[in-house]
């Protein structure tokens, strides 16, 4: 029973640990404070091409996640990197990727694309 309890706590404290890290340099922002910014940076869509052809935010590029590692000459390190997936949840493993990389400015649309009323493609 002692075993199962440390198990839990270090898997909670690894998620929490993980949670605060990634806010330090991913910014989440809400989708007015997306918009307002999204037209002076690289706007990208990660999910799959598939689910990009069905409907994107106007002026968006779609670098899957599961390309970015192959397609990072594509962006800019000098410039805002907006990212944005279905939910959230690729947009900011893609964020991760990216800071390993060296990007610095790199924010995701709160919510993700199911939550975005803004014009579409």
């Amino acid at each position: 029973m002692e075993i199962i309890i440390i198990a839990l706590v270090v898997v909670i404290g690894f998620g929490l640990f993980r949670y605060f890290r990634q806010r330090a340099y991913l910014k989440t922002l809400t989708e007015e404070q997306f918009r307002e910014g999204y037209r002076k940076a690289q706007l990208i869509d990660v999910r799959e091409p598939q689910e990009f052809k069905k409907g994107h935010i106007l002026g968006a590029r779609n670098i899957p996640l599961t390309q970015m590692k192959h397609r990072l000459v594509e962006l800019r390190k000098d410039k805002p990197v907006f990212l944005y997936c279905q939910s959230g949840s690729r947009s900011a493993r893609a964020a991760q990727l990216l800071r390993k990389k060296g990007y610095q400015d790199l924010s995701q649309l709160k919510g993700g694309f199911k939550k975005w009323t803004g014009k579409i493609k």
